[in-house]
């Protein structure tokens, strides 16, 4: 059985993340995405949680309501955020992480899963799109973006 994860802050939820999402969800049994609360954006966990589970009501849906402040490619905040991981998935027999950065191997190695690294072919990120949402209109759904844009 193949059980695989996904994190974020999808903020906002892009095509991008649609790619990876829908990549997880065809390829394990199940899938899990964990939503991490943000400082970046005002749009609310619950908010960018619902747009998921409105797109993808397969998905199991994680709120990562107090994520670790510290990021970084060092081994200290690598540590820091994968022993996050660690305890946020203890109950959950993960063995697959889905991401398209380089984190995802460091991931992998910490949680000891198979790392699939999704193909950046969407070139977009969310800080693009909340700096300039009407240019990147078309790299959001319709309940993304009204919802968004408000």
């Amino acid at each position: 059985m193949n059980i695989g994860f996904t994190i974020g802050k999808f903020a906002p939820l892009h095509k991008g993340h649609e790619m990876l999402i829908e990549k997880g969800l065809k390829e394990n049994d199940e899938f899990y995405i964990l939503i991490n609360d943000t400082d970046v954006s005002n749009i609310s966990l619950e908010t960018r949680a619902s747009w998921i589970k409105s797109l993808y009501p397969s998905a199991h849906i994680i709120l990562g309501k107090n994520p670790p402040k510290q990021y970084g490619m060092d081994e200290q905040s690598i540590k820091i955020q994968t022993d996050y991981l660690k305890d946020i998935f203890k109950e959950i027999p993960v063995n697959r992480f889905y991401s398209s950065e380089e984190y995802g191997k460091y991931v992998a190695r910490d949680l000891n899963v198979e790392n699939i690294k999704v193909d950046k072919s969407i070139p977009i990120c969310a800080t693009n799109i909340r700096e300039n949402p009407e240019n990147y209109k078309n790299y959001m759904e319709d309940i993304v973006y009204k919802s968004f844009i408000c």
